[in-house]
């Protein structure tokens, strides 16, 4: 037998192992973190501390899974953050109308700011950077003038209950951030959208060639993510009782930096769920440890978060450079 046919078998082998640490690592890594700070926090390892991680990662995670679709196509989404500010203070002059409204109106807006964004990124053919970084700046201002550069005080009520009610003994925030991950991750790995999702970021023009509908499915994609992040507004004005034009100052970044670090390659075609909600949960984990500390500020979030987003950029490179 040949040395060729002797080595195919072991390259396959080391090829879904470096693509298991790929989509996988990032869970590992959140498991390593937890143990370190269980053992090094008294109070890291109960019950309401981890109830705390997951209600303070929600918004980020809504926000996550839709930067998740847009980066595994090639693109990126910058308005999110914004976005956010402006769900929130769309929610509060919705209260008065009733809860549903009061999450349907900020999911609707950044549903059609997602719309705009698509068209001008898939039709006029604009670069995703330039039309998200407009939207950014726009929705932010829109934003403010809606709140008058203040706050806006929303009437808890039903409302409040949804962000901070609870069911079976958790808070409802992560309910819907593990529903709104489990419902993605359907969709990306079981429907014909996903797939077009993956095969747009793969290789767009071979894509295009195979039938793929791809200026739909990028239109969708970034509604898509536009709508989470209003979502991800309103519950925040929920969780608050008040609308903050300044809310969501960076989470753009961080919901990239979360999908990045749970494996999901800038370069499109690469992804799960499952690691970004990783990601998003290791992002709250640190956060949680800088507050456990006590006498350290929360700057040194952005500096951990900093040195994890190079580190997962590093690995991802080596690994995809020794799978080809």
């Amino acid at each position: 037998m040949s040395a060729a046919v002797l080595a195919a078998p072991s390259a396959e082998r080391r090829a879904r192992m470096i693509a298991l640490i790929q989509s996988r690592g990032a869970i590992g890594v959140l498991a390593l973190a937890a143990i370190i700070a269980s053992l090094r926090f008294p109070y890291f390892a109960t019950a309401n501390n981890f109830e705390n991680i997951g209600t303070a990662a929600s918004f980020l995670g809504l926000v996550a899974i839709g930067q998740t679709f847009v980066i595994i196509l090639g693109g990126f989404d910058l308005s999110v953050g914004s976005l956010i500010g402006l769900g929130s203070v769309l929610a509060a002059y919705s209260v008065p109308y009733g809860w549903l409204p009061a999450l349907l109106v900020p999911a609707l807006a950044g549903c059609g700011i997602g719309l705009i964004d698509g068209l001008l990124i898939a039709r006029a053919g604009m670069a995703p950077f330039i039309v998200t970084l407009a939207a950014l700046l726009g929705v932010r201002g829109l934003a403010l003038v809606l709140a008058r550069n203040s706050m806006v005080i929303a009437q808890p009520g039903i409302f409040g209950l949804i962000a901070n009610g609870q069911i079976l003994g958790i808070n409802n925030l992560i309910w819907i951030l593990l529903i709104g991950f489990a419902l993605a991750a359907l969709v990306l790995n079981r429907t014909r959208f996903g797939v077009a999702v993956f095969a747009i970021g793969g290789n767009e023009e071979a894509a295009r060639m195979l039938g793929v509908p791809v200026i739909r499915v990028k239109v969708i994609t970034y509604m898509l993510s536009g709508t989470l992040a209003g979502l991800a507004g309103a519950l925040l004005g929920a969780h608050l009782s008040s609308g903050l034009a300044t809310a969501g100052q960076g989470e753009e970044l961080k919901s990239i930096a979360a999908a990045v670090i749970g494996g999901v390659l800038l370069t499109g075609g690469v992804g799960t769920m499952a690691g970004a909600l990783s990601g998003v949960l290791l992002l709250g984990l640190i956060q949680n440890v800088i507050d456990q500390i006590g006498n350290l500020s929360s700057y040194y979030q952005n500096l951990a978060s900093g040195v994890f987003l190079l580190l997962a950029v590093l690995v991802q490179t080596v690994l995809t450079r020794r799978r080809a």
